[in-house]
C-alpha cells in the first residue's frame, strides 16, 4: 500500500496518518513547487488555544520562478530558517509534558540545515522525523528517481505501479481530480484516505501541524490512535486487493 504525497514541512495530522497507514510513502518531488501549500511552512496551533495558530515558514528561493521543481527549491536564509524553526516549535511547544518527544522530532530536522540547502531535504526530513517517532518503519522512495508518463493521474498510477504497489491511498482533495481509468490499467486499487472526526486530537487534523497532536497527547496515545486509522483503511482496502478499484 502507497500513499504518493509532496513533502511538507511538519504536516498535518491528516496527511501525517495517511502516510503513515502506507507501507510506501512516494514522495513527490518533481512536480511545480506551490507556494501556498504546505511545502515550505506549517501552520503552529496553541497548545492551550489550538485555534490560536501561528505559521512557520522557510524563506524559499525559486532558481526558475513559478515553474520551478520542489526539488530545485533552495532556502533563501539557511541559517535564519534554521532559528525560527528553532524558537517557534520551542515557543509554542516547550511548556508540554511531552515537549522531549517533540525535541526528539526537532532535533534531527535541525541537525539537516547543516548537510543541504534544499527545502524538499529540510520538509521531507521532518515527516520522516515525525513518523519515525510513532513507530513507522515504512519504505520511502522519491518520485524523480521512478518511471512515470506525463498526465496528472497517469503520472500517479505509474509511480504506484513502478513502486510495486496494489493499493493507493489517496486523500479528499486528490479524490475530487483523480481518474481511476489510470490506475484499472496497473490492477491499483485506490482506496479514498479519511480521518476520524469524531476524537479531540482529529478535530484540527486538517488545519494545523501534527506537532500540536504529539505535544497535547504524546507519542504514544498518537502513534495508539493512529495505528487504528492504518487498521481501518487496511480493512478497506481488502475487500478490493483483486485490483478493483473503489
Amino acid at each position: 500500500m502507497c500513499a504518493i504525497h509532496q513533502p511538507n514541512l511538519f504536516p498535518r495530522l491528516s496527511t501525517l496518518a495517511k502516510l503513515y497507514a502506507a507501507d510506501r510513502w512516494i514522495v513527490l518531488d518533481d512536480v511545480q513547487f506551490a507556494r501556498r501549500d504546505y511545502q515550505h511552512r506549517a501552520r503552529l496551533a496553541s497548545l492551550r488555544e489550538p485555534r490560536a495558530r501561528q505559521w512557520l515558514s522557510l524563506s524559499t528561493h525559486l532558481p526558475r520562478g513559478r515553474p520551478t521543481l520542489i526539488l530545485e527549491a533552495r532556502l533563501a536564509e539557511p541559517h535564519r530558517c534554521r532559528r525560527r524553526v528553532a524558537e517557534l516549535v520551542r515557543q509554542h511547544y516547550g511548556c508540554s509534558h511531552h515537549w522531549h518527544a517533540v525535541q526528539e522530532v526537532l532535533d534531527p530536522v535541525l541537525e539537516r540545515f547543516g548537510t543541504t540547502d534544499h527545502t524538499a531535504d529540510i520538509t521531507e526530513a521532518s515527516s520522516l522525523a515525525l513518523l519515525s517517532s510513532l513507530g513507522w518503519r515504512g519504505e520511502v522512495l522519491r518520485s524523480s528517481a521512478l518511471p512515470a508518463r506525463d498526465g496528472r493521474s497517469q503520472r500517479l498510477a505509474d509511480l504506484a505501479a513502478a513502486t510495486g504497489s496494489t493499493v493507493c491511498l489517496c486523500g479528499t482533495g486528490g479524490m475530487r481530480y483523480l481518474e481511476v481509468e489510470a490506475f484499472t490499467e496497473h490492477r491499483i486499487t485506490v482506496v479514498p484516505f479519511r480521518t476520524p472526526v469524531v476524537a479531540p486530537v482529529w478535530q484540527f487534523a486538517r488545519e494545523v501541524s501534527a506537532l500540536w497532536a504529539l505535544a497535547s497527547i504524546g507519542p504514544s496515545s498518537l502513534a495508539e490512535a493512529l495505528r487504528s486509522v492504518a487498521s481501518a483503511q487496511q480493512g478497506a482496502a481488502e475487500p478490493h486487493a483483486s485490483g478493483q478499484l473503489l
